[in-house]
């Protein structure tokens, strides 16, 4: 199999976009009204993220819609709420601040991109802004924003992600106790892996 190395070798397969064209002229370098509507109604955006040395990850990030702060034009704040306490992301922002965000509207086939510089803070009056029922995040993302841009539909329409008549029926799926127990070799049954998973759900939601 031979695999694609450079440039030139790519765009002999993929045109290559005009300046006049609408999917590089709609990239913007501040959030203008559109893009501040969409991330007040998101309640779930990807952040990829990396570490500079080739390692790659992409975190999913969720609370009620508008979770996302807009702090100005060019300036968002995404709450860090108790987790696994991985910090793939935080880990990889220290190294490189690099980051890609893409924000969804469940049952919206488009989605907002958003490509910036992150930095993580414990401002007490951020997190006092963000916090849900009196509780605060334990940190916050700050991105600032370099670019910005609505992606089109054609992934979503392709998967029919927000059909619920594709879905699979969740009763056929394993559970994720089911998965840790034969990916970690694991003494517990899959139904008491799962019942911990859940009273860890609801004792770190927020």
């Amino acid at each position: 199999m031979e695999f694609i190395s450079t440039r030139d070798a790519l765009r002999t397969i993929y045109k290559t976009p005009r300046p006049t064209d609408g999917s590089i002229r709609k990239e913007l370098t501040v959030l203008d009204g559109h893009c501040r509507s969409f991330i007040g109604k998101s309640p779930f955006v990807l952040i990829g993220s990396s570490d500079g040395a080739g390692n790659s990850d992409v975190t999913p990030k969720g609370d009620k819609p508008g979770f996302t702060a807009v702090l100005d034009d060019t300036t968002i704040a995404i709450p860090d709420r108790p987790g696994n306490n991985r910090l793939d992301t935080l880990e990889n922002i220290l190294l490189n601040p690099s980051v890609g965000l893409l924000f969804l509207i469940p049952g919206m086939n488009e989605t907002l991109r958003v490509n910036g510089e992150a930095r993580i803070t414990v401002d007490a009056g951020l997190r006092e802004k963000l916090a849900v029922d009196g509780k605060e995040p334990q940190s916050v993302i700050v991105v600032t924003v370099k670019a910005t841009y609505m992606h089109c539909a054609k992934a979503f329409m392709r998967s029919d992600l927000w059909k619920p008549e594709t879905w699979y029926d969740r009763a056929t799926l394993p559970t994720l106790g089911q998965i840790l127990r034969d990916q970690l070799a694991l003494a517990d049954s899959a139904e008491a892996t799962d019942r911990w998973l859940d009273d860890g759900y609801k004792q770190t939601m927020w």
